[in-house]
C-alpha cells in the first residue's frame, strides 16, 4: 500500500536524476513532444508500492507483472501512468479530451514492427535527399568544398524604415556565437555583414573586412529601432504590415572534408549559392500545389494573440519556402505508406519535426543550436531565427547525428523509442557509477511477438462524461492539469493542423478543425475559464473515478502550484467525490533548468495525493496545529535530502500546501455538502485553512519562532494513540 510501502527518499532520488535527461530513462517520451511530463519512476514506485508484493527497492529492478488488474487515467496527457502500467501487465483505460494527447499516447502505446519502420523512413530520406537534398549543402570558405552539410540558416527580422523607406535589420545584438563551445566569439559586422571571429568579448575591435567597429548591442530593443540611414525611430512589430520578413544573414555548417583539421565549428555569410538555393525553393513551391500545408487560419487565444500581434493570420505563414517545400514533400511521401502503423508512425515524425521546421526557432549562442519553438510553453517570437537542416546530418564515423532538428534526429530518437518498449530498463546508480538494468519480461505495447494481447483502451473524450463500469477499477494515476495559463492546446495546434491533413480521414479524433475544448481545464481569459470552471470539471472527473474504484482501491494524482488558492479545486473535488486523502507525499517533477521555469523561483516538487473511500492513515500525520504540519515539512525535507534534493523555499511551500490541502479535506469530509455551490464550496476549504493558520504560520514554525497559539482544529475524535499501537498507529476511515 502507498502509504506505508512509498520509499521517498528512493524515488526522489531516480526521479530527480530521470528529470534532468529524461530521454535516458524513458525514451519512448521521444514519440512526440508533450509539455510537464511527470517522471516514469514515480509512477513506477508507485504502482509498485500499491500493487507489489514486496519493499519497493526489492522489486523496482525485478520484473513484474500484474495482469487483469484494470488502470486508469482520466487526464492521460503524454501517457506516462498507463505506459508504467501497461508495462508491468496491466490493463489501461485512458482519456484525454484534446486529441493530440490521444494521439500520442496512441503511437507510444501500439506495438510497431521496427524493421518495416526502418526501411520506410530510409526510403523517405533517400528521397528527400535526392529532390532537395542540394538546397541543404553550402561552399566550405576553409577547403572550398561544394558539398558541406547546412547545420542551421540564421535569419534577421527586417522592416522598411517609416522614415527613409530602406531596408532595416532588427538586431538584437550582433554576437551570433560565444566562445563556449567555439574557440572564438563569433560577430557580425553592423556595417558589411561578414563574420569575424575574435579572442576578446569585451575588446572585439575591427572588422576584418572593412575595418568598422565590431559592437555587440543591437539596434532592436523594446520594440523600438533606429534607422541607420537617416535616424528615424520605427516600432515593431505592425501587425497590418502582414508576418514578418527575414533576411538569412549567417551559416553554420558541417565540413566533413577538413572537419579533423579545424578547430570548433564553421560559419559563414551567405554567398550567392546560399541565396540562389532559397530562391530555388521558393520558385519548386510556387509550382507545386500543396496538399498538406495548412493555410488554417490562427484562432484568438491567449498564446496565439501574441502570433497575432506580429502579424501573423494562418499558420503556414509561420515557416519559409524552404521548410514547406520539404514538410509538404514529407507528407505526400509518408501519405503513400500502406502500411498504416508505419505510415502513422512517419505522420507522428512530421508533426514532431515541426518543432524545429518553422521560422520561430531560435538560435542559441552559447550551446550553439536551435530551440525548438516549444522551449518554452507559448509562441517567443524572436528577432533572430534558426532554420535547421529538414533532412538532418548523420555523422559516418561515429554513427551519430550532427546538430538537431532535422529528420535523421527525429527518426533516431523514435526508433529508440519504440525499441525501449519491446526491451524497458532501469537506470542503477550505486557509487557513483551508473548501470542500464534490462527488465526482463516487461514491455510495453498491446503485443509483442505473438503474446496475447492486453486490454489497452485509449479515447478521445471526457472523463467527466464517461460511462465506466462501477467498482471496475483497481486504481487511478494521474497528472491532472493544473490551475494555470500554459495553454496546451493552443500549442499542439500548431502541430495538430499538420497532422489533421495527414491522418485525418483515418481517425475520428481529428474531426474538428482545433484541439481547442470549452471544457478543457486551464485558466484561459479568450474562452472565459476561470477556477471555478477548474473546479466543477475536476469534481465531475474525481466523481467518476471514485465510482469506478473498487472499494478502498487510490485515486493517486501530483500535482503542484505556487498558490493555495489553486489547490482549494483540488480539496473540493476530493470531497465531492466522497474521498479521504490518506497520504501527501513530496517527489520532484520538474526540472529546475527547464527554460520555461529557470529563475522565476517555481517549485519542482509535486505532491502526491493518495486518495480512497476507504481505508487507514497513520495517526501521526493527523496533526491539529501548523506547529505539527511544521513536524511533517521537516519530515518530508529530510527524506528528500537523503534522495540527493535540496528543496528550495518554493519546494517548502508546496509540500506545506500539500500537507494542508490532506488535513482540510480529513477535518471538512464528515459534514461536506456537495449540493452546495460551487463558490461556497471553495469557500468553506478557504475559511478552514485561513482558520488553521496556513504557510504563514508553519513558515514561522519551520523559521523556529513561536506564533501566537490558535484554536485547533477538530481533525478527528481525540483518543490516545496507543489504542491504535502506539508510535505506528493507524485510524482507519
Amino acid at each position: 500500500m502507498i502509504e506505508r510501502d512509498f520509499d521517498i527518499p528512493f524515488i526522489a532520488n531516480l526521479a530527480l536524476r530521470e528529470k534532468q535527461i529524461q530521454q535516458n530513462y524513458r525514451p519512448v517520451i521521444a514519440v512526440h513532444k508533450w509539455f510537464a511530463r511527470r517522471p516514469g519512476t514515480l509512477f513506477r514506485g508507485l504502482i509498485l508500492s500499491e500493487l507489489g508484493p514486496k519493499p519497493l527497492r526489492d522489486i523496482f529492478y525485478e520484473s513484474n507483472n500484474f495482469p487483469g488488474l484494470r488502470i486508469a487515467d482520466p487526464f492521460m496527457g503524454g501517457g506516462t501512468p498507463l505506459l508504467e502500467a501497461n508495462r508491468v501487465g496491466c490493463d489501461v483505460i485512458g482519456y484525454d479530451i484534446n486529441p493530440m494527447s490521444y494521439w500520442i499516447v496512441k503511437q507510444e502505446i501500439e506495438h510497431l514492427d521496427l524493421e518495416a519502420y526502418d526501411e520506410a523512413a530510409q526510403e523517405l530520406k533517400r528521397s528527400l535527399e535526392k529532390d532537395i537534398g542540394r538546397l541543404y549543402r553550402t561552399r566550405c570558405t576553409i577547403c572550398g568544398n561544394t558539398d558541406a552539410h547546412v547545420k542551421y540558416f540564421l535569419w534577421v527580422k527586417v522592416k522598411n524604415c517609416s522614415g527613409c523607406g530602406k531596408s532595416l535589420d532588427l538586431f538584437p545584438g550582433y554576437l551570433l556565437a560565444a566562445n563556449v563551445r567555439h574557440p572564438k566569439n563569433v560577430f557580425v559586422c553592423s556595417s558589411c555583414g561578414e563574420l569575424s571571429e575574435v579572442a576578446d568579448r569585451s575588446k572585439p575591435g575591427k572588422c576584418g573586412f572593412c575595418s568598422s567597429k565590431l559592437i555587440e548591442a543591437g539596434p532592436a530593443r523594446r520594440n523600438h529601432c533606429t534607422c541607420p540611414h537617416c535616424g528615424t525611430v520605427n516600432s515593431f512589430p505592425s501587425p497590418k504590415s502582414g508576418p514578418p520578413e527575414h533576411r538569412l544573414f549567417a551559416i553554420e555548417y558541417h565540413c566533413t572534408k577538413c572537419k579533423d583539421k579545424h578547430s570548433g565549428r564553421f560559419f559563414k555569410k551567405p554567398d550567392k549559392q546560399d541565396m540562389s538555393f532559397f530562391q530555388e525553393s521558393e520558385s519548386q513551391l510556387k509550382k507545386m500545389r500543396s496538399k498538406f500545408v495548412p493555410h488554417d487560419e490562427i484562432p484568438k487565444g491567449d498564446e496565439t494573440d501574441r502570433l497575432h500581434r506580429w502579424g501573423y493570420k494562418r499558420y503556414s505563414e509561420m515557416f519559409n519556402s524552404r521548410q514547406l517545400l520539404g514538410l509538404e514533400m514529407s507528407a505526400r511521401l509518408i501519405f503513400s505508406i500502406s502500411n498504416e502503423r508505419v505510415k502513422n508512425a512517419l505522420a507522428t515524425n512530421l508533426s514532431d519535426l515541426l518543432r524545429y521546421q518553422n521560422m520561430l526557432c531560435r538560435y542559441d549562442a552559447v550551446v550553439l543550436k536551435s530551440l525548438d519553438i516549444f522551449s518554452v510553453h507559448g509562441f517567443p517570437v524572436g528577432l533572430v531565427q534558426c532554420e535547421s537542416n529538414l533532412l538532418g546530418i548523420m555523422d559516418a564515423k561515429k554513427k551519430i547525428c550532427v546538430g538537431s532538428g532535422g529528420w535523421a534526429n527525429i527518426i533516431e530518437k523514435f526508433r529508440k523509442a519504440k525499441a525501449y518498449c519491446d526491451g524497458p530498463f532501469e537506470v542503477r546508480h550505486d557509487k557513483g557509477g551508473k548501470e542500464i538494468v534490462p527488465i526482463k519480461d516487461e514491455w510495453i505495447g498491446d503485443r509483442l511477438n505473438g503474446s496475447a494481447l492486453r486490454g489497452i483502451d485509449i479515447q478521445c473524450s471526457d472523463a467527466a462524461a464517461t460511462d465506466i463500469e462501477a467498482a471496475s477499477l483497481d486504481a487511478v494515476f494521474t497528472d491532472p492539469p493544473y490551475f494555470g495559463n500554459v495553454q496546451y492546446a493552443e500549442l499542439m495546434d500548431f502541430c495538430y493542423v499538420w497532422l489533421r491533413r495527414l491522418v485525418g480521414k483515418s481517425s475520428p479524433a481529428f474531426a474538428e478543425p482545433s484541439t481547442r475544448h470549452p471544457d478543457e481545464l486551464t485558466g484561459n481569459e479568450n474562452m472565459g475559464r476561470d477556477i471555478g470552471h477548474f473546479t466543477t470539471g475536476l469534481s465531475k472527473v474525481f466523481g467518476r473515478m471514485a465510482k469506478a474504484l473498487k472499494p478502498g482501491r487510490p485515486l493517486v494524482f501530483t500535482y503542484h502550484h505556487n498558490d493555495i488558492e489553486a489547490y482549494i479545486p483540488v480539496a473540493v473535488a476530493m470531497l465531492d467525490a466522497g474521498l479521504t486523502c490518506s497520504a501527501s507525499l513530496p517527489c520532484p517533477a520538474e526540472m529546475g533548468a527547464s527554460i520555461h521555469i529557470s529563475g522565476t523561483g517555481s517549485s519542482i516538487i509535486d505532491t502526491v495525493f493518495v486518495c480512497r473511500s476507504t481505508g487507514v492513515v497513520p495517526r501521526q500525520w493527523l496533526t491539529e496545529t501548523p506547529a505539527g504540519v511544521a513536524r511533517l515539512v521537516r519530515s518530508d525535507i529530510e527524506k528528500l535530502k537523503r534522495g540527493g534534493v535540496t528543496p528550495s523555499q518554493g519546494d517548502i511551500r508546496c509540500v506545506t500546501y500539500g500537507h494542508l490541502i490532506r488535513l482540510a479535506v480529513w477535518s471538512l469530509r464528515k459534514a461536506w455538502d456537495k449540493g452546495k455551490g460551487t463558490d461556497d464550496r471553495m469557500s468553506a476549504v478557504e475559511k478552514w485553512l485561513e482558520r488553521f493558520g496556513g504557510w504563514t504560520e508553519v513558515r514561522e514554525n519551520l523559521n523556529g519562532s513561536k506564533p501566537a497559539s490558535r484554536k485547533r482544529e477538530p481533525l478527528m475524535v481525540r483518543e490516545k494513540a496507543a489504542a491504535y499501537g502506539g508510535k505506528y498507529a493507524e485510524v482507519s476511515f
